[in-house]
């Protein structure tokens, strides 16, 4: 038997597509994940799911979306991406991560049907092996339906090998736009390809650029489209409305942060579809289920006196939309920002929207191959802050010295990259990474 060890080696041996992003979307392969799931059986076919794409947002929407399904007394398989701390985390039943007996077990399995794969569909990546194993997992444990997050994009992502009952777009804004295209519509086009023939589609309140996007890739599939609205999932076509059997509001989430209740409107939507299509959902197991949702490190609380905030906030939108949920949640007298972002992401927007409302900004960088040099930042900060911008090398000492800038009355907030939430997390105790 592998030790655990030996199987994230094992599993990091291959291309690190989350790494070292591809260069397009090209670079993915769905042919050799489709080749790698038949090779274990086709488990994917065995069990009902609902696949969920977006730019902002879809993995609370798929958080969400699990705590109402296992509520409603189903065994809920959960497959997300990235990890915070540790690589079980992608992998979950019921919110339980896979054991890594269980993980080692799969991987000593696969070995040898990834070995025998046809070397003209070219080399697996981790994250594809990653799909495979989860997919898998899923089905030997005899789950009644999954929640499966896209990756990256939608078009080329392992994920959109399944047919799911329902897929689900959460809100699209700019990211990867080397791999996805610098236009919000080409943006939205790879989203919208997880759209399967007459499989209804939902989505929220999109940009209209996007949106004209998505219904057009609908209407072509014959998929039925629904939008999540304020007030209740609308069908595009009949322009009927069900409504919500709650007010989505702030103070009926698991999740903090106004900007949840979109996320909340799509998992409460997309509850509501698939009890019309036969599942036991009851308004109740909707209601307990976003009432007790949890995502760590979506603006997330982890410290008093002074509070510390950490959230993933990843582009220009992301970073605006924390600074509003920052300051209708809290009452504070400065805020000190913590920022750290990936090289790929868009520094400039996350800058801007955060730097000028920070009293203090602390620069730093995770551990990450990706993450950008503090110098980098600094080009972009310097000119936009009012207060002293400061550089350290890593997470801790970072925490550090924003904690030694502040008073108990101030707000830290952590933020730019899952990487450095991740760090933090675990540099205060929160968290041991693998």
């Amino acid at each position: 038997m592998l030790t655990y060890q030996q199987t994230l080696d094992w599993l990091y041996s291959f291309i690190d597509s989350e790494k070292k992003l591809p260069q397009t979307p090209l670079d993915f392969n769905l042919p050799r994940v489709a080749a790698l799931l038949h090779a274990l059986g086709d488990q994917q076919l065995r069990y009902p799911a609902v696949v969920v794409a977006g730019t902002k947002g879809k993995g609370s929407t798929c958080a969400f979306l699990e705590a109402i399904l296992r509520t409603a007394g189903l065994r809920v398989g959960l497959f997300t991406s990235p990890h915070l701390h540790t690589y079980r985390e992608r992998i979950q039943i019921d919110r339980a991560p896979i054991d890594p007996a269980a993980l080692a077990d799969l991987v000593e399995r696969i070995q040898p049907l990834v070995a025998a794969l046809d070397p003209a569909l070219g080399p697996l990546s981790t994250y594809e092996i990653g799909v495979a194993l989860g997919l898998t997992y899923f089905a030997e444990q005899k789950i009644d339906f999954a929640v499966l997050e896209i990756g990256l994009g939608g078009r080329y992502d392992a994920i959109n090998t399944v047919t799911p009952l329902l897929s689900v777009i959460s809100s699209i804004s700019y990211d990867h736009t080397a791999i996805l295209g610098d236009t919000l519509a080409k943006i939205a086009g790879e989203k919208a390809a997880i759209i399967k023939p007459h499989v209804p589609i939902l989505t929220t309140v999109q940009h209209p650029e996007a949106a004209t996007v998505i219904a057009a890739t609908a209407a072509a599939a014959q998929a039925p489209l629904f939008i999540a609205t304020l007030g209740g999932v609308q069908e595009q076509a009949s322009g009927e409305q069900a409504e919500y059997p709650l007010d989505i509001v702030p103070q009926t989430l698991g999740l903090p942060g106004e900007f949840q209740m979109q996320n909340a409107q799509l998992a409460a939507g997309a509850a509501l579809l698939l009890r019309e299509i036969g599942l036991p959902i009851s308004d109740d197991a909707i209601r307990s289920g976003l009432r007790t949702a949890q995502w760590p490190g979506r603006f997330e609380t982890i410290a008093q006196a002074p509070t510390i905030v950490v959230d993933g906030a990843h582009n220009g939108d992301s970073a605006q939309v924390l600074l509003r949920s920052l300051r209708q949640s809290f009452q504070y007298e400065r805020l000190i920002l913590v920022l750290g972002t990936s090289s790929d992401k868009d520094i400039a927007g996350i800058v801007a929207a955060l730097v000028p409302a920070a009293a203090a900004v602390v620069l730093t960088q995770s551990r990450h191959p990706r993450s950008t040099p503090t110098a980098v930042l600094r080009e972009h900060a310097a000119a936009l802050s009012s207060g002293p911008v400061l550089e350290t090398s890593d997470i801790p000492p970072a925490l550090e010295l924003a904690r030694e800038l502040a008073n108990p009355q101030d707000l830290i907030c952590v933020t730019g990259s899952l990487f450095v939430v991740a760090a933090a997390r675990e540099a205060l105790g929160l968290a041991v990474a693998d």
